[in-house]
């Protein structure tokens, strides 16, 4: 157990070590070739299937080449905005994968799944800039707290309303009373 302790102590000791290292533009490059590579052999496999499968393969297939590049970019020339690109890019790629998804349905099933994806992006991705906005460095950490405080505020609103538009989709599967019940109890939930 003691031997493991230490091997795993050596482990991210040589990680933290080799992460402190600059990337090399020759080793930018070479990392650039294998993400290019690894989205063609990706791409090359969704060949195999048919209909929506496909769709959705290849929409993995490009959302994973397009973090990786936010990723690589982010490693290369470290700071907030790429790192928020990085965040930016993996809401994008799962919000593209899950809309492919919907195909696979219709009707009101398809319209929740849509407005139920767009939520889940648009969490993603105020989640991304609260994020950013507590990674800025601020002159002083009054100025500071009132912006990441307002950088919530506003991701709280964007979220709900994303989450209403999803709960008032659900809603138009239904008709008369039980429609407007359930429409008021979404505006309600939601503060809308």
């Amino acid at each position: 157990m003691k031997h493991l302790r230490n091997l795993m102590a050596l482990a991210v000791a040589g990680m933290l070590a080799t992460s402190g290292m600059a990337m090399t533009k020759e080793e930018h490059s070479a990392a650039k070739d294998r993400i290019e590579a690894d989205y063609k052999a990706a791409k090359a496999q969704c060949d195999t299937l048919k209909d929506n499968a496909k769709d959705v393969c290849e929409k993995e297939a490009k959302g994973n080449e397009k973090v990786a590049k936010a990723e690589l970019e982010a490693q290369y020339k470290p700071s907030d905005k790429n790192t928020y690109k990085v965040h930016e890019a993996r809401a994008d790629a799962d919000y593209e994968v899950a809309k492919e998804k919907c195909d696979d349905l219709s009707g009101n099933a398809k319209d929740v799944c849509v407005k139920d994806a767009k939520a889940a992006h648009v969490k993603a991705k105020e989640n991304a800039r609260v994020a950013r906005t507590q990674a800025k460095p601020a002159a002083n950490t009054t100025a500071k707290q009132a912006d990441v405080a307002e950088a919530k505020k506003d991701a709280a609103e964007e979220k709900r309303e994303a989450d209403y538009k999803a709960a008032k989709e659900r809603c138009d599967s239904m008709s008369g009373d039980a429609k407007d019940k359930c429409v008021a109890d979404a505006k309600r939930t939601y503060a809308q």
